[in-house]
């Protein structure tokens, strides 16, 4: 059954109005039982499988991965750190850290730099637990701009903000053992103000997110996924669903 984008738009909406009214419940109820008391999402580790995709998040206690081709990052940088190296006989970029406040600005000119190079990289890797939303959403524009293939290799993850960067690649893949996740996102300079004021941060974020995912060609309905799953979880996609969603495109041949 087709879906129109108008449909979509509204559903999510309208599912963003009863997160935010919750909110406000919560804030007019403190002290009363809340969501918090339902069963704890497993470890972030345990495998994945579909109906069984939402994991606890905790992005300065990342899991590592066996087997995976790059070291452990026992610390995860706290802002977005580019490093050349070489993947599955290729010359790549690899993006590890948190998306901090002001890296669209500041790792844009870097990227412009590396792939503009006569030597240009295959591929941008990415390695995030996410971060600054806004700032996701400028360096995705500035991968689509630079025609970058964004990949996730095994081991490594791109959670939270990090999908929006990656859906910039102008091909996009995941890896075998790589994850790709999403959230709920606070948005705004103060993600400790009322409830009630937050509504509105979350509203025009989230219609900025939606206008980027379409920008993107990316199916709207992915963010489903991330409007149904609280902060401190994250919804792991399986394969048959990054590819549904258009998150990874076919490869090539």
């Amino acid at each position: 059954m087709n879906v129109s984008p108008s449909t979509v738009i509204k559903g999510i909406f309208a599912l963003q109005l009863v997160i935010g009214a919750a909110l406000v419940a919560g804030d007019m109820n403190a002290g009363l039982p809340t969501w918090s008391a339902q069963p704890r999402a497993p470890q972030l580790d345990q495998p994945v499988r579909p109906g069984d995709q939402t994991r606890r998040f905790q992005p300065q206690q990342l899991p590592d991965a066996p087997n995976r081709p790059f070291p452990p990052t026992a610390d995860m940088p706290t802002r977005l750190m580019l490093s050349d190296a070489e993947f599955d006989g290729r010359k790549v970029v690899r993006m590890v850290g948190t998306i901090a406040p002001g890296d669209g600005e500041r790792v844009a000119p870097l990227l412009a730099e590396r792939f503009n190079a006569d030597d240009a990289p295959d591929a941008l890797l990415l390695h995030s637990p996410g971060g600054s939303v806004g700032d996701g959403l400028v360096l995705g524009r500035a991968v689509r701009d630079l025609g970058i293939a964004t990949e996730i290799a095994p081991g490594d993850l791109c959670l939270s903000a990090c999908p929006y960067l990656f859906a910039g690649g102008a091909s996009r893949t995941v890896q075998p053992g790589g994850s790709l996740g999403v959230h709920q996102h606070y948005f705004g300079e103060n993600i400790v103000q009322p409830a009630f004021l937050a509504v509105e941060d979350i509203q025009r974020g989230q219609g900025q997110v939606l206008a980027y995912l379409a920008e993107m060609g990316l199916d709207l309905r992915l963010m489903e996924h991330a409007l149904m799953t609280p902060p401190q979880s994250i919804y792991i996609f399986v394969t048959e669903e990054l590819e549904r969603y258009g998150i990874v495109t076919p490869p090539e041949g």
